[in-house]
């Protein structure tokens, strides 16, 4: 047979964990789920994952996971939340690559990606290697082999980007079809094919100026688009006809009908849509109407001939080419009236923050570390196991001498920065309509905690020169006015320190009976001494923590005071441990004041012990004030009944 069908799902959502906890806090939009990995997870990523086939009388015949049938890659930071939230599901997407390979002559159906989403053309030249070997690094950790494609974020490309590729070994990676220029029978004259003309039943060569060679395939364009926003999914056999009436009859080659759309569309974009897809690959396959492949497989059956030549800053989702992330091109998702004038000064801050850190990055970490770069290439075999003997055995690599306890958390403070550094490149920042929106706020913060790493590791402060950057940056919405505002009203207040972790643990503890040891997000609280007491409604609780990053490493012990007064009124206390001559008098004489009820001397005493550390209610990271506010609520609630 000559004909082959692969259809590609391209699964993915930008990172949405709050850069200091390393977890996705409460996102309201998401209702009635916890966020939008959860709620995506539920609609799309776990039915396909089981996939119904329903006869025609509607009852079900088949249950198949499609992750098996078709081609597909998942963002590595979605994975990676996958892997702590929902394993199964992660479970099942691995698995299905590992029986995928008895089905594609073995070859896999998961391909990798760039690692972090980011717009490859406007990366540098470093940031470009990196991410294709963290998107190759992540891939081998959990599929457990090397990967023979990588998808480019938003198939941005230019050559640069592919010789990064193919200087990874990578075969092939997958493009629009408006991004060929010329293409040619190996030897021959070229032929322009620009406009999206090139045929997409075929593989192509592509060499590059260093001598490498990478293979291309330009997906079919008219038909993914009907499938991302017409109703193609609406019938699988509709869907498969569509593919199949794509076949050139008269054709003796090899033809391979293919197209890639987000992998959403099965299931969240369109209900059902995963359906829809397992029971078009079920009718192709069970009435051999076509062969099902991966590109890996087609690849080795049948090499490109065929060569093209890319047109380069291009993407599947800008008419400009790349410009949707750094000018306002006239691409959004259609708010009237707003402007995206926001994007290139935003583009320009960012830029400018890459290379000052890079410098701060290179200087400071070379006093310790040799090959500060391969360094930081080898970083994500850390952040994808951090225990003490890979950590160890890194430090062994890249150690220029014995390392003290301060060195290390230095080093990983400075490798963090960097990791920061790149996640604020990341391309939803700049996809949609507003600098405010969820996506752009979520870059700022990726800056925010690069900034705070950098000035922490080097003294160098960063912030102010950046905040002046955004005020170039225009907000369509009048409360912020500029990416300054958004910087100080949304950024700033996520921003945490081992103190903050500490008014978190002091003020919960207060309403959770934690044991000795607790894990708060990216963060572990040694309880050393505690002591709770209570009045009536309210409630006192004085201890010492001993607080440790399990990220960087920093530590630190803490002293703490809090006082819940009632309903929404808390007043707390937090400072780094002094001695124990310190804490006891302060135990001693709030303690005191608390047991004859003496609001007015707490307050003083408060204002006496911790100075200027003093937290509230809000000092709480979202989801326990959400659950404080449900507490309170309740019993309010209860007491409305009553009455």
């Amino acid at each position: 047979m000559n004909r082959y069908v692969c259809i590609h799902g391209h699964f993915y959502q930008p990172p949405r964990e709050n850069p200091w906890l390393e977890e996705v806090e409460l996102q309201d939009s998401a209702y009635p789920y916890h966020d939008w990995n959860e709620r995506i997870t539920a609609e799309c990523y776990a039915p396909n994952a089981a996939s119904r086939i329903l006869g025609s009388d509607k009852t079900i015949v088949g249950i198949v996971n499609n992750y098996s049938k078709i081609s597909f890659n998942f963002g590595p930071t979605l994975l990676s939340w996958m892997q702590r939230h929902v394993p199964d599901v992660h479970d099942a997407i691995v698995e299905a690559d590992r029986e995928s390979r008895k089905n594609f002559s073995g070859h896999g159906s998961a391909i990798a990606q760039v690692y972090n989403h980011m717009i490859m053309p406007l990366a540098s030249a470093r940031d470009k290697r990196t991410q294709v070997i963290w998107g190759i690094t992540d891939f081998e950790h959990r599929f457990g082999r090397r990967p023979e494609g990588m998808w480019l974020a938003e198939t941005a490309v230019d050559m640069e980007t592919l010789e990064a590729l193919a200087e990874q070994e990578i075969l092939f990676t997958i493009l629009a079809p408006r991004q060929a220029g010329r293409v040619r029978t190996i030897g021959k004259r070229w032929k322009d094919v620009s406009g999206s003309r090139v045929d997409p039943r075929m593989a192509y060569l592509c060499r590059l100026p260093s001598g490498r060679t990478i293979n291309l395939f330009f997906y079919d364009g008219p038909i993914s688009q009907d499938i991302a926003f017409g109703g193609l999914l609406s019938s699988g056999e509709t869907f498969a006809s569509r593919l199949l009436n794509t076949f050139v009859a008269d054709r003796d080659m090899p033809q391979i009908v293919h197209i890639a759309t987000d992998g959403e569309t099965y299931g969240h974009h369109h209900r059902f849509g995963e359906m829809a897809l397992s029971y078009c690959l079920h009718h192709i396959e069970s009435n051999d109407l076509a062969q099902l492949t991966v590109y890996g497989e087609h690849l080795e059956k049948f090499p490109p001939t065929h060569e093209v030549e890319i047109i380069e800053n291009t993407s599947w989702s800008c008419a400009h080419g790349v410009e949707r992330w750094r000018n306002d091109c006239g691409c959004n998702t259609g708010r009237a009236g707003w402007t995206q004038g926001w994007r290139a000064p935003l583009r320009a801050a960012l830029d400018w923050l890459r290379d000052e850190l890079a410098q701060a990055y290179e200087k400071a970490i070379s006093q310790v570390l040799k090959d500060p770069w391969q360094a930081r290439d080898d970083y994500l075999n850390i952040i994808l196991d951090r225990g003490l003997e890979n950590v160890a055995a890194f430090f062994s690599r890249y150690a220029l001498h014995e390392l003290s306890r301060e060195d290390e958390v230095r080093i990983f403070r400075l490798l963090e920065m960097q990791r920061h550094a790149m996640l604020m490149f990341t391309s939803c920042g700049w996809f949609f309509d507003e600098i405010s929106g969820i996506e752009t706020v979520q870059v700022l913060a990726y800056a925010g905690r690069a900034i705070q790493l950098a000035e922490q590791t080097t003294g160098i402060s960063l912030e102010s020169s950046f905040v002046e950057m955004l005020e170039r940056a225009p907000s369509n919405v009048r409360e912020y006015a500029t990416g300054a505002g958004i910087y100080r009203n949304l950024v700033k207040p996520m921003m945490v320190d081992l103190l903050r972790v500490g008014a978190h643990y002091a003020v919960s503890s207060l309403f959770e009976d934690y044991p000795e040891t607790v894990t708060i997000y990216a963060y572990k609280a040694t309880r050393e001494m505690y002591d709770r007491d209570e009045a009536g409604r309210q409630k006192l609780a004085i201890g010492k923590a001993h607080l440790r990053s399990n990220v960087t490493s920093s530590e630190s012990t803490v002293t703490f005071a809090v006082l819940h007064l009632g309903d929404h009124n808390l007043l707390g206390g937090v400072r780094e441990f002094f001695d124990d001559a310190a804490f006891n008098q302060m135990h001693k004489e709030i303690k005191s004041a608390f047991a004859n009820s003496d609001l007015p001397e707490m307050i003083r005493l408060m204002d006496k012990h911790f100075k200027t550390h003093n937290y509230s209610l809000k000092y709480l990271f979202r989801d326990e004030q959400r659950k404080f506010w449900s507490s309170i609520l309740k019993s309010t609630l209860s007491e409305v009944e009553g009455s």
